[in-house]
């Protein structure tokens, strides 16, 4: 592993520690199964219909698990290389009663045989953390059975170039759009490095790993607001999050 993954996994295991210090809310917010939104649910219920099994890399808390399988998935193998956030995920499955299993491993390389799953879901703050997009799609399309799905609700590559300002929208003077790599100030912090990628590259890249794009959309709303903070960037002038399913051709 890279000095920059490693360092990465040393900040996000320090920053799962939120996922024990809040156990009973984050069980709570389980239980409920509400961390679907309602367009994931949409774009998700053919495939949710037919029972798949679910591959879910980078699945931190484990929330969306959980209301996959309430919204009709099989069962769903969540992978995290933090070992706090699988442990605390694993524990709150197992106290539901659902059909979730935990893995601790790292993306690209997830320790899933190929052709195990009918959907691979994720996003919600992954992509930022794919140094190799190719090695990424690669990984998720080798994991899928001919026909399966890959579904990304995701925030909008643009989003790290929008202040937080109230009073109106600005960019940032030290984000560009157009690669590169910058330090994460807000959350994991302590100073973990993201990677920039376009939609133009993301779209790209999983076209070339075989898969065949279904349905891309973009929204002003974004899938996560720090406290009560009110930006100007997201009163629904800019874009803040993507959708996207895509359908594996082989």
């Amino acid at each position: 592993m890279d000095p920059t993954t490693t360092a990465n996994r040393v900040a996000w295991e320090t920053a799962s520690q939120k996922h024990i210090s809040e156990y009973d809310e984050i069980l709570a917010d389980a239980a409920a199964g509400r961390s679907l939104l309602p367009v994931e649910r949409e774009l998700l219920a053919d495939v949710l219909r037919t029972g798949p099994t679910v591959v879910h890399p980078q699945s931190g808390h484990g929330l969306d698990d959980v209301a996959l399988v309430q919204a009709g998935a099989r069962q769903v193998i969540g992978v995290d290389y933090s070992q706090i956030a699988v442990g605390a995920a694993q524990r709150r499955a197992d106290e539901l009663g659902v059909a979730c299993r935990y893995l601790v491993g790292k993306v690209p390389g997830l320790p899933l045989p190929d052709d195990c799953a009918d959907l691979v879901y994720t996003g919600k703050g992954a992509l930022i953390w794919m140094a190799d997009l190719h090695a990424w799609a690669a990984d998720m399309a080798r994991l899928l059975r001919p026909g399966g799905h890959l579904f990304l609700y995701e925030g909008h590559p643009a989003v790290p170039l929008w202040s937080w300002d109230e009073d109106r929208a600005r960019i940032r003077e030290d984000r560009t759009y157009f690669g590169g790599t910058f330090v994460n100030d807000t959350f994991p912090a302590n100073g973990a490095v993201e990677w920039q990628h376009t939609l133009g590259d993301i779209v790209t890249t999983i076209v070339g790993a075989g898969l065949e794009i279904r349905h891309l959309a973009e929204y002003p709303e974004p899938f996560w607001r720090p406290g009560d903070l009110r930006a100007a960037a997201w009163n629904g002038r800019l874009p803040n999050a993507f959708s996207l399913l895509a359908r594996l051709t082989r």
